[in-house]
């Protein structure tokens, strides 16, 4: 047993004052004479004795409630861990409510995040109101980043509500320990009350900090179904007018059960465009295609929806994109224009192609472009060699077509900036493709998929003949895609990524007298496709609380006095984001300003930019639970007597908190024993006679 307030023992000398009191007794006695003397004194040896052990329990029973009650101003208690016993020492504690959405389910008493909160109190009231305390939730809210006293943190503690931020167990915890750092002189004890969800309870990272007690608190819920939206995609990269839609959408079920006929809505621009439904096994995915037709261009704000029920903030999913209007193609040509490039690009609206001579570029311009051809050029001069690399970096394509007589020194350090292969030697043997990368996405949707869904090359293909070509440096430093491959292995046409852009590589001029591939049916959706993916489409979504950069097109940073911000598209919701500009590539930072999933729409001061959509992060619709057994088994495992869990059992977390952090206290025992001890006297004065 052990003292909070050991220096009140010092009141153990007041035992002396009834002790003094019965040593010297100044009661007067009365004579009472008697005729029989004999009698008397028998009576009077007799009276002494019982009249001495009366007063001897007397004694006793004072000097017991004397001890009991100075044991009581001395506060003991029986340590349960001596190492998380400082009683005389001002305690700095730290709570982590997990106020995610998973915390929206109910348990026998009612809502999660109100158990959670219930527990914190419970944890404040155990603590004296000289120490201080510190809320943190899963926002790190620049208000919960300081200590308080208790009556202020439970009037913080009385507004926190579900967020959609999510932070991980390791995470909320290393922030509790950094805010530790603040108060060196106090006892610390950090508490992390969550439902402890496997997707974010990495409890094996918790830091092992010998200067601080951390206490897992768990709260539980008996529902454990939820069905929702994971993700969408769709099965091509680019987006046209009029051009039918293949839409992915997963659906993943947490679920012990199966469901079946469930159906899901797709809308655009608030008109629905799909209609479909699926059934789904117990824990499992499914991903179910959507069909349509994009009749309109521009910005799409898209929503996907499922009907779930109780937890229903995962049953929507919003993205956006944008359906193209026209793609800019510069075509920059030794002296004359390529015929075959001219009846591709040039006739078809959904391009804007210009042929320039290579001595007339227009530098400035190059912003604003999607693809740049290099087509039959002897030699890279060096000013357009670092425009090309800083266009590639920031997100455009180019297509590099050699002449029929490059200045192959020339051509090898200008491809070498560009990280790709470099020419070896002409070739002149007459030699065919032998392969065609269906993989990758320029050849995704040209062959049908065979009756296996596989995509296969059709029998007896006829595929380009190449007479002459340049053969190519084999490499494995470079990360570059073969998309038309010959019989001997060399590289026809390779694409290699750069930066953000993408640079393609063909292995011969676009004329007759090399090959048959600019007459090939192969080339028109070849050249086709790769000026249609040189588009940049732009991410379909970002996730709250994660802070992901935006990227935008360089042409966007043109007037640079014009304000960016950002709009949610029903309510009059707006923020002003910071933006850094490099190497014209806008990049921007919402810094957790947006907190509800919706379709948003980037403006520069009246245009609209672009469709911006966010959603709330999955990992909290994942009811999957570690349990109690399932915490120790981590705990024991890392082997810290300073990290421990407070095991749900019939007692109120009040009691159980103040034996962990204080010891069993004994002191309202030694009271009750005061008081019996004093009753005790009492009956023995008046009853005994």
């Amino acid at each position: 047993m052990e003292f909070v307030n050991a220096i009140f023992l010092f009141g153990l000398a007041a035992i002396s004052i009834p002790i003094i009191i019965h040593l010297f007794n100044f009661r007067r006695y009365k004579k009472v004479y008697f005729t029989n003397v004999e009698f008397i004194k028998e009576i009077k040896q007799e009276t002494k004795k019982k009249s001495k052990i009366k007063h001897l329990l007397i004694l006793l029973c004072r000097i017991l409630a004397i001890v009991c009650l100075v044991f009581a101003f001395a506060r003991p208690f029986i340590p349960v861990d001596q190492s998380l016993i400082n009683q005389g020492a001002a305690n700095a504690v730290s709570i982590f409510i997990d106020n995610s959405f998973s915390l929206e389910a109910v348990s026998e008493s009612g809502n999660l995040l109100d158990e959670a909160k219930s527990k914190a109190a419970e944890i404040a009231s155990i603590y004296e109101p000289s120490d201080v305390f510190q809320l943190l939730t899963n926002d790190f809210e620049p208000i919960h980043q300081h200590f308080v006293s208790r009556d202020e943190f439970l009037e913080m503690l009385e507004k926190v509500s579900l967020s959609p931020a999510v932070k991980n167990i390791s995470e909320a915890n290393k922030r509790q320990i950094e805010l530790f750092e603040s108060k060196p002189e106090h006892d610390k004890s950090a508490y992390i009350i969550s439902d402890f969800q496997k997707s974010i309870s990495d409890i094996d990272l918790l830091e092992n900090d010998t200067s601080c007690n951390t206490f897992l608190i768990p709260v539980f819920t008996e529902m454990t179904n939820n069905l929702f939206i994971d993700s969408c995609w769709f099965e091509s990269p680019v987006q046209q007018i009029n051009s039918q839609v293949k839409l992915f959408v997963r659906i993943k079920n947490s679920s012990g059960v199966s469901y079946e006929k469930i159906p899901v809505k797709l809308i655009i621009n608030n008109k629905q465009k799909a209609l479909a439904s699926f059934d789904i096994e117990p824990e499992s995915s499914s991903e179910i295609p959507l069909i349509f037709t994009n009749n309109e261009t521009g910005i799409q704000n898209a929503v996907l929806e499922i009907t779930d029920y109780p937890i229903t903030y995962d049953d929507k999913f919003y993205f956006s994109y944008s359906v193209s209007l026209q793609i800019k193609i510069l075509c920059i040509n030794s002296s004359n224009e390529n015929i075959y490039l001219n009846s591709i690009y040039g006739n078809d609206s959904t391009f804007v192609f210009k042929n320039v001579l290579e001595k007339s570029i227009d530098y400035s311009s190059l912003n604003i472009i999607n693809l740049i051809i290099l087509n039959d050029l002897d030699d890279i001069s060096s000013g357009l060699s670092m425009e090309i690399k800083r266009f590639v970096e920031n997100g455009g394509s180019i297509i590099i077509i050699p002449s029929s007589d490059p200045d192959f020194a020339n051509y090898n350090n200008f491809l070498t900036s560009l990280n790709t292969r470099t020419f070896i030697r002409k070739d002149t043997n007459s030699i065919n493709v032998s392969n065609i990368n269906l993989d990758y996405e320029v050849y995704s949707d040209v062959f049908e998929n065979d009756d296996d869904s596989k995509k296969k090359l059709p029998a007896n293909i006829d595929l380009p003949v190449v007479h002459t070509h340049f053969e190519t440096k084999r490499s494995s430093q470079t990360n570059e895609e073969t998309l038309l491959l010959l019989q001997n292995g060399d590289n026809f046409l390779s694409v290699q990524s750069n930066g953000k852009g993408k640079v393609y590589v063909l292995a011969s001029p676009l004329s007759s007298e090399f090959t048959n591939f600019p007459v090939h049916p192969v080339f028109v959706p070849t050249m086709y496709n790769i000026a249609l993916l040189s588009k940049p489409s732009g991410k379909l979504f970002y996730t709250i609380s994660e802070d992901e950069v935006i990227e935008l097109n360089p042409k966007n940073s043109q007037n640079e006095k014009l304000v960016y911000k950002i709009k949610e598209n029903d309510s009059d919701f707006e923020i002003i984001p910071e933006y850094k500009t490099q190497n014209f590539q806008v990049r921007l930072l919402t810094h957790d300003q947006i907190k509800n999933a919706a379709n948003y729409t980037l403006k520069k001061g009246n245009e609209n930019i672009m469709g911006i959509s966010y959603n709330y992060n999955r990992k909290e619709s994942e009811l999957d639970y570690f349990s109690e057994n399932e915490i120790q088994k981590i705990l024991n495992e890392l082997d810290s007597d300073r990290i421990s869990m407070i095991i749900n059992d019939n007692k109120a977390l009040s009691q159980t908190l103040e034996e962990l952090t204080k010891g069993i206290q004994l002191w309202k025992l030694f009271i009750i024993l005061a008081l019996v001890f004093l009753l005790c006297e009492v009956l023995i004065i008046r009853i005994w006679k």
